[in-house]
């Protein structure tokens, strides 16, 4: 019996090679080299090239026949396109945690915003563990668990595609008080402003990964 994915050698080369990935170890627009990732991993190529055909099928690499697996690069469609998705499964998402959310998610949502803050006075970067984590709480909340496996797929691709982009310290800043003002809403019960901040927030970022594109 073939053991599942998250047991297996190629369960954990996805989840190493996900990392690099989403990290920008391996940049936007560079060729998967299998047989340094094989070795660095300590496997062969056949679970590797598992894991390689699973991350594609996440969006996460491309597969070119007879040159192998690369690491999609951004286009301006592909952030367009990703957005439209993520804003209308994530604001739905924001109402739902305004109406459905628990004093245990909200303490788990302020936790996030004040661990963020931290990170950012401290000087170091907003990292995306933990906006994923907020957006992962925000969905803990919501209870929908369909949503909540679309947007990982989307927010993997999304964090994909900003790992080649720059820091904006002013845009983290201006993240970290939509999350603040996300949670207000959710903690007031207040569905359709959460919706309206969640629109605006992913607006914002749409916009500002456009214009690093562009430069």
């Amino acid at each position: 019996m073939t053991p599942p994915l998250h047991l297996s050698l190629a369960g954990q080369a996805v989840d190493v090679l996900r990392e690099q990935v989403l990290t920008g170890e391996i940049p936007p627009g560079s060729r998967v080299n299998e047989v340094e990732v094989a070795q660095q991993l300590g496997i062969s190529r056949g679970p590797l090239r598992e894991a390689i055909r699973h991350l594609a099928s996440e969006g996460l690499l491309t597969l070119v026949p007879h040159r192998g697996a690369f690491v999609p690069a951004a286009t301006p469609d592909d952030v367009k396109a990703l957005f439209e998705l993520r804003t209308a499964l994530e604001c739905a998402a924001a109402e739902l945690a305004a109406s459905r959310r628990t004093d245990v998610d909200l303490v788990r949502l302020q936790d996030v915003c004040a661990e963020s803050r931290r990170n950012y006075r401290a000087g170091q970067p907003f990292p995306y563990r933990l906006d994923l984590a907020f957006h992962q709480t925000l969905l803990d909340a919501a209870r929908s668990p369909y949503i909540a496996e679309q947007v990982r797929l989307v927010q993997q691709r999304v964090v994909l595609l900003r790992s080649a982009l720059d820091d904006d310290p002013p845009h983290q800043h201006a993240s970290l008080d939509d999350h603040d003002e996300l949670v207000k809403a959710i903690a007031d019960g207040n569905a359709a402003k959460a919706s309206t901040v969640m629109r605006r927030h992913l607006s914002r970022v749409c916009a500002q990964m456009l214009t690093s594109l562009n430069h």
